[in-house]
């Protein structure tokens, strides 16, 4: 069974920083484009950035130049790098990975459980 595990989450002040950690766990032939989302008290869930396996990014507009997405292959990780941190910014933040399957290589998404960040001062 495939987990994603969050990690890094919490308060921050206005204009502060914060590195969120997602680790994959489990069996799997591969490991393709990982993700961070999230989704505030009464909104959708959102894109926030996206990386794919060769390391192409994508952010959403209300986070480019201030979030850096990265991933390390070697220890089937992702990373956000979250800087200038802002109050609309506070949500609980989701990874998320597109992993294909060792018996029957089928191409699932997988999602965390979830980590808080509040930027509040």
């Amino acid at each position: 069974q495939v987990q994603l595990v969050e990690s890094g989450g919490g308060l921050v002040q206005p204009g502060g920083s914060l590195r969120l950690s997602c680790a994959a766990s489990g069996s799997f032939l591969s490991l393709n484009a990982m993700g961070w989302y999230r989704q505030a008290p009464g909104k959708e869930r959102e894109l926030v950035a996206a990386i794919s396996s060769g390391g192409i990014t994508k952010y959403a507009d209300s986070v480019k130049g201030r979030f850096t997405i990265s991933r390390d292959n070697a220890k089937k990780m992702v990373y956000l790098q979250m800087s200038s941190l802002k109050p609309e910014d506070t949500a609980v933040y989701y990874c998320n990975a597109g992993i294909t399957t060792l018996t029957d290589y089928r191409y699932l998404q997988v999602w965390g459980q979830g980590t808080l960040v509040t930027v509040s001062s």
